[in-house]
């Protein structure tokens, strides 16, 4: 795995999502973002399992979780590529924000956050320079 491909994943161990279904979410997220692009080469299982120190058959069944999706593709001595697709569309990318918003609410609930005051504050965030 490069180092670059290494940095693209990173993997909440505590989290209540499967470590599988991360590689899977991310891997969503990298293609949406233009980061991954068709007919990229992902490493190998065994790279990742051994970047992330988590079990090569937890990234096996991420990779052919994806591939059964669409979104890779096997190649014979080359390993996995992310597949020819159509660009995601608007509603597609929104979909990949939402669990991530969904998350920001629920804890804006528990602070007792005004709806308003999360509204003008998230507004802010997205209009800052990265």
């Amino acid at each position: 795995m490069t180092s670059h491909t290494a940095s693209l994943y990173s993997i909440a161990t505590g989290s209540s999502e499967p470590i599988y279904r991360q590689l899977i979410e991310q891997t969503r997220r990298l293609l949406a973002a233009r980061v991954l692009a068709p007919g990229d080469v992902l490493p190998s299982v065994r790279e990742v399992a051994l970047a992330l120190a988590v079990n090569p058959m937890t990234v096996s069944k991420a990779y052919n979780m994806m591939e059964t999706e669409g979104l890779l593709s096997r190649s014979r001595g080359i390993g996995m590529l992310v597949a020819e697709r159509r660009a995601h569309s608007a509603r597609e990318r929104e979909a990949l924000l939402r669990p991530t918003l969904e998350r920001a609410a629920e804890e804006a609930r528990q602070l007792e956050l005004d709806p308003d005051a999360v509204l003008a504050l998230f507004n802010k965030i997205l209009k800052e320079e990265p």
